[in-house]
């Protein structure tokens, strides 16, 4: 654990409060989990779902302390109280993200947010004006950037250990749409039928889903934005309207060439996430499924295996890690990596302080306007044909 925490700063845990995650809902759960992990945070209110009675009753058999019937409720009460929230989380589905998190921030309250930001690019700009201008925390939980060893990728790139990039590639297999699930909408479960609709899930199914941690994988791991797109993104399942299915030959703002693939409709794929990355003097490969080993490869030389946990690693990669070499950290708390560095960010924004810069490496909102702007991107190249520059991709 870092020296400097959240409770070391405050004097106590950070206050938070839920919206989402109530019910069959998937990720929730894992964002309570999560916030929970290291003992920095504690849940002391909730919205866990859009219906007030059900809200106020999925609270209670979760045992947080105070159950509101609407997000509005919840920010005024909670603002009236000395021992009020400090922070709010939000997971819930795609179009609500930046009108909850936009009440949170007009309040004085610092956000962690699911994926994606907003589910169109100006709505997140305005988002992250807000932000900017409010001087508040916003963190987005690609919770993939919390992995210890993708940390310990990011800083071997930075350390330039592999030397100028020149070739990427990032690919994010699933087979959860690998048949036509919509056809028996009965049997579909709520948090799939949100995801298929375009007004709540977004324009482009599985790019907003799964096509935003790839690409915020490949920027996270690089350290630059992605320049150009050449892209292909529709649906591999026949007589299926949503996107299921998005390929791209890139360029790098640096000039490395790379792809990106992406897809829901691989029959058998579990989550299958990876990424290679080589440049001049050797490359590196991660995959989630060995999610604590890093790949490190140089010519004629053998592949170097770095685990997590180990004392040689980089500081980022031991600052993510809890537990000794051969004991598996992987999901949650690849989540609760991003839980811990925004507590330490917003305690240390509410003591006038500065956080352990490793902190500020979470995902924010400027990966939030970046992802966006990269589907925007990929959906021009689609109907063009060719070659769509990022504008902004430095953002």
């Amino acid at each position: 654990m870092s020296r400097m925490d959240a409770r070391t700063i405050l004097g106590r845990r950070l206050r938070l409060a839920l919206v989402g995650g109530g019910g069959g809902a998937l990720i929730g759960p894992v964002h309570r989990m999560a916030a929970r992990l290291d003992d920095q945070i504690e849940i002391v209110a909730g919205v866990m779902s859009s219906d007030p009675v059900r809200s106020m009753v999925q609270a209670a058999a979760l045992g947080i302390p105070r159950a509101y019937p609407d997000v509005a409720t919840m920010i005024a009460a909670e603002g009236a109280r000395s021992d009020g929230a400090d922070a709010v989380s939000i997971s819930t589905p795609n179009d609500t993200h930046v009108a909850f998190a936009g009440l949170a921030l007009d309040a004085g309250l610092d956000v962690i947010c699911d994926k994606p930001i907003a589910n169109d690019f100006a709505s997140a700009v305005a988002l992250a004006r807000k932000v900017r201008d409010r001087g508040l925390v916003l963190v987005l939980t690609h919770n993939y950037a919390g992995y210890p060893m993708v940390r310990e990728a990011r800083a071997a790139v930075q350390a330039g250990e592999l030397g100028a990039l020149r070739i990427v590639k990032v690919t994010y297999f699933q087979g959860s749409l690998a048949t036509r699930v919509e056809d028996d909408p009965g049997s579909m479960p709520d948090r799939l039928k949100w995801r298929l609709d375009p007004a709540r899930g977004g324009v482009s199914h599985v790019m907003g889903d799964i096509g935003t941690h790839a690409h915020q994988l490949l920027t996270f791991v690089t350290g630059e934005p992605v320049a150009a797109v050449a892209a292909q993104v529709g649906a591999a399942v026949p007589g299926r309207s949503a996107d299921d299915t998005g390929a791209a030959l890139i360029r790098m703002a640096g000039g490395a060439m790379g792809v990106l693939f992406v897809t829901k409709a691989a029959n058998g794929a579990e989550n299958a996430l990876a990424i290679e990355v080589y440049g001049e003097r050797g490359g590196l490969g991660w995959e989630q499924r060995d999610a604590n080993t890093l790949r490190v490869m140089r010519h004629n030389r053998p592949v170097e295996l770095r685990t997590r946990g180990l004392p040689t690693l980089h500081p980022a990669a031991l600052r993510a890690s809890r537990l000794p070499p051969g004991h598996p950290e992987a999901f949650i708390e690849g989540f609760a990596n991003l839980y811990r560095d925004f507590a330490e960010m917003v305690a240390a924004r509410r003591m006038g302080v500065l956080p352990d810069p490793l902190a500020t490496e979470a995902p924010g909102i400027a990966d939030g306007l970046a992802g966006l702007a990269f589907i925007d991107a990929c959906l021009a190249s689609t109907r063009n044909g060719g070659w769509v520059t990022i504008s902004g991709a430095e953002a």
